[in-house]
């Protein structure tokens, strides 16, 4: 497996840190659009909008273009008909301007769509469930005692067509109490997150990137940079472990993957309108300081491996997106297999991690509560002799893949 190759993996299925756009939550209320089955709905005063990294949509009008009925609406509940049947929403209401708004992951879903958010155009698309089979991707079920983690092998970033999920995850994290992440890509831009990337990610001497990498190297960051319309000394202040991966995710997002899409994100947003506890299986702080501990020579050598195939990354940004979506384990496994190329990489990125997240999904299954668990992290972290699956079966667990 070619270094490059595994950089882009490290980005797009196993981490995410840096990939995460600012979340909604961090603004002020916006305007989004509504898509069913590809059609637009068009509203003729009152829009849906993004509120606290919630999609609400206008109640009536909504259902409307379902072809669904609005009953009785109370405090915490609202009686829908679809198809001639009465459906409880367990959600609230929110007058805006004199009109009901309610959010539209609870109505969609309740009406038998997929729903999932298009950050570029910032739409909220649903799908019949109907229309099409769901991406097979990476789940799994563990279960001890009374207590079920399910888990999910994400890609971190994603696109429109990763969409409609199967059933078998909807209905897996219908039953969770808790959400487990590595991290909350959600709060990527909390003022203290950004302060933590600055502090580890920039230098604070006075030196720059050009003082740490070689003339080579420089030369290369400032002509990609160049001709993307970017001064070539833009990422001057940057260490080399954030240039590689911020110019992995720009290059990741012109070929039509982003992070607001990513499985990851999608759980997290549908966490958040359900009120469900998330737990994370990482820290910000873990993983910023796993990549700022990589050697000098580290640095230098996955930022050269992106710089020398850039005009490609794409392309297996692609080749990967298709592993996920037709939950390949083989392929999977061989670029899991990647990382063992570099000790120090695989060390830090893979094996290391690996056994921190075994430990703490050990520990949730052994608490007998009687819980269920829905943990979602990068697919790369399962499969192998240092994988999660192998980590658990060797505690004593059957996992099953679904």
């Amino acid at each position: 497996m070619k270094s490059w190759r595994r950089s882009l993996l490290s980005l797009l299925i196993s981490v995410g840190l840096l990939s995460a756009a600012a979340p909604a939550a961090m603004a002020a209320p916006q305007q989004a659009a509504l898509k069913i089955n590809n059609r637009n709905v068009e509203f003729a005063m009152n829009a849906p909008i993004v509120d606290q990294g919630t999609t609400m949509v206008p109640l009536e009008a909504t259902l409307q273009a379902m072809n669904a009925e609005l009953g009785d609406v109370q405090d915490d509940a609202i009686y829908v008909v679809i198809n001639g049947k009465e459906i409880t929403l367990n959600s609230k209401t929110q007058l805006i301007n004199g009109v009901k708004y309610a959010p539209v992951r609870i109505v969609g879903e309740a009406a038998g769509y997929a729903v999932h958010w298009d950050q570029q155009s910032r739409t909220v698309i649903l799908i019949s469930k109907a229309t099409g089979q769901g991406a097979r991707g990476f789940l799994w079920e563990v279960k001890n005692n009374g207590n079920t983690a399910y888990l999910v092998g994400s890609m971190h970033f994603a696109d429109d067509s990763f969409y409609p999920l199967r059933s078998e995850y909807e209905e897996a994290f219908a039953e969770a109490d808790y959400l487990g992440v590595e991290i909350d890509v959600s709060r990527a831009a909390d003022e203290a997150n950004q302060k933590m990337i600055m502090d580890l990610g920039t230098y604070q001497d006075g030196t720059t990137l050009k003082d740490h990498v070689s003339e080579d190297t420089y030369a290369k960051v400032g002509e990609i940079l160049r001709q993307n319309g970017i001064e070539p000394n833009a990422f001057d202040v940057f260490k080399p472990w954030v240039v590689e991966l911020t110019m992995t995710s720009l290059k990741s997002m012109d070929a039509g993957y982003e992070a607001a899409a990513g499985v990851d994100l999608y759980f997290i947003q549908k966490a958040m309108e359900r009120k469900l506890p998330i737990i994370e299986l990482e820290s910000y702080a873990s993983q910023l300081s796993m990549f700022n501990g990589f050697s000098k020579e580290l640095q230098e050598k996955n930022l050269n491996a992106v710089l020398d195939h850039f005009d490609v990354l794409d392309e297996s940004v692609n080749q990967m997106a298709e592993i996920w979506k037709t939950g390949n384990d083989e392929q999977l496994l061989e670029l899991t297999n990647s990382f063992s190329e570099d000790e120090e990489y695989n060390k830090a990125m893979l094996i290391d991690r690996n056994i921190v997240m075994a430990d703490k999904v050990d520990g949730y299954l052994k608490n007998g509560k009687n819980e269920q668990y829905f943990i979602v992290v990068g697919a790369a972290h399962y499969l192998g002799e240092h994988g999660i699956i192998k980590l658990l079966e060797d505690k004593g667990y059957t996992v099953v893949r679904k």
